[in-house]
């Protein structure tokens, strides 16, 4: 049933075009594919931003530099349809895992079910091809082997040292799993089960050594820290907000977590306190959803058996509310899988057809017909996700203003970006003080607006995703053609 669930969620979410263009809506894939690329050409981890004109040559953290080297094999070998193929791999393996992880508790296969594909659907607001999604699967599996080795202590819970080594160089949230031992220590210490506060004790000092093995030892925790606790991000970074419950699966996250708060009493205090902390976390930031819905989904799976259980032994041997759950006990027994699971993994990555960064949010044609043509690298002024397409299409020979890279910018940068592209006060000595000489926009822009009857700003190009604006006085770097089929026509009638 593992080989099952995994390969229809594979096939179904992550092995069509469209489900793969889902995964590429993020533009920060473009700037870890390039620094995989720069990994793997000087044979170092770059210690200096390589990416822009704004902060060039300043110290940066690219402490996801493992993963940015796997994107890179994987772009080098299929492009970009590859790294999106393995990224739904990742995730399929991760609610693969989930679901084996249920029905090794016991629940049944009905039950182990819907709580994954709950979990699944709430995850989804960050089902994106990045190096997060390495933490997905990482969580789900090392959750696993704690439960497995609270029930029954064994050897298997040590390969979570060399696990966590690993982890640490591929995504930042090996600090997940460090709040999630020393929860278990805790736990442990509070219910005075003196021999597994020691062993998990051990096991938290061994993980949290191993973590120092990266590029940059210790300075990797305090940098993704501060990060962490940067109030200018959290104020505006949206993966750092508060969920919107509009979209569907924003809708069975709200239902998971009340569903989660209310049964939580029933489960043991590890996983109670587990589901309040990442609640917790998750209703101040959505990028904490997916971690939250690891540990929910075994609570409520685990009351929702344990209801079922009792309303079958109320209601007789033949009724069917016991004839059913006899069934899902039955076809749910143990996490079984085989090689088939790797089998279709591998087919999907290597068969996928051809996919990129999807042209109705990203400026493909606006790239390909303007700036992919000029000889030399502008100052371009464009929006931080365009930004990421910029240093993928066109590094090294295009610099950018400010990308996905928050934590590299801060608020120096990143307050003269908002103050551009919502044309406040002082937009035009911004212009003028960082030089730009083209401005790729979003048609909803103020600045859009502003610079379609600026002097000195000529409209040069426009289609329903991205306007180019030149500087009238443009000197160098070749010539800008735009787009000459078409005439120039009026900004609201572009937007329409």
């Amino acid at each position: 049933m593992v080989d099952v669930f995994f390969c229809a969620l594979l096939l179904a979410a992550f092995a069509r075009p469209a489900g793969l263009q889902v995964l590429l809506g993020d533009g920060d894939t473009g700037w870890h594919i390039r620094t995989g690329e720069l990994v793997l050409a000087t044979g170092h981890v770059p210690v200096v931003d390589p990416f822009s004109f704004t902060r060039a040559g300043q110290p940066w953290f690219a402490w996801e530099w493992l993963s940015d080297v796997l994107f890179a094999l994987l772009w080098r070998w299929k492009g970009l349809s590859a790294v999106a193929a393995f990224c739904g791999v990742v995730m399929a393996l991760g609610a693969a895992i989930l679901f084996a992880r249920l029905l090794d508790r016991g629940v049944g296969l009905a039950v182990a079910l819907a709580a994954s594909m709950a979990a699944v659907a709430a995850s989804s607001v960050h089902y994106l091809a990045r190096p997060h999604v390495f933490s997905i699967l990482f969580y789900s599996s090392a959750l696993w082997v704690v439960e497995r080795d609270r029930a029954r202590p064994g050897r298997a819970v040590w390969l979570l040292i060399p696990f966590t080594a690993l982890w640490a160089n591929l995504h930042a949230g090996f600090l997940a799993w460090g709040v999630t031992l020393a929860v278990l220590v805790g736990v442990a210490a509070a219910e005075r089960q003196w021999g597994r506060t020691r062993r998990y004790g051990l096991l938290a000092m061994g993980c949290a050594a191993a973590s120092l093995i990266n590029p940059y030892g210790w300075k990797l925790h305090t940098h993704v820290i501060e990060y962490l606790n940067s109030k200018w991000i959290m104020d505006h970074v949206q993966e750092f907000q508060s969920p919107s419950i509009r979209s569907e699966g924003m809708v069975i996250y709200a239902l998971l977590l009340l569903a989660a708060v209310a049964m939580a009493w029933r489960a043991p205090v590890f996983e109670r306190v587990l589901v309040l902390l990442w609640a917790f976390a998750s209703m101040r930031s959505a990028r904490h959803v997916p971690l939250f819905a690891l540990v929910a989904a075994p609570v409520v799976a685990g009351a929702c058996a344990e209801f079922w259980r009792s309303a079958a032994a109320r209601s007789g041997g033949r009724s069917a509310v016991t004839l059913l759950r006899d069934f899902s006990l039955d076809w749910g027994r143990g996490p079984r899988a085989s090689l088939w699971l790797a089998v279709v993994a591998v087919m999907v990555i290597a068969l996928i057809p051809a996919v990129g960064f999807p042209d109705g949010r990203f400026p493909v044609q606006a790239v390909e017909r303007n700036l992919a043509r000029l000889s030399g690298g502008p100052r371009v002024l464009t929006s931080d996700q365009w930004a990421d397409y910029l240093i993928f299409r066109l590094y090294p020979r295009q610099r950018v203003f400010f990308d996905g890279r928050s934590d590299f910018f801060g608020p120096g940068v990143g307050g003269d970006y908002r103050k551009l592209f919502a044309a406040e006060d002082g937009w035009r000595e911004l212009l003028d003080r960082y030089g730009f000489e083209l401005a790729l926009l979003p048609h909803d822009w103020p600045l859009s607006t502003m610079l379609e009857r600026e002097p000195g700003w000529r409209h040069v190009y426009g289609d329903g995703v991205a306007v180019l604006y030149a500087r009238s006085e443009r000197p160098r770097s070749g010539e800008l053609t735009g787009d000459k089929e078409r005439s120039p026509v009026p900004f609201q009638r572009r937007a329409q």
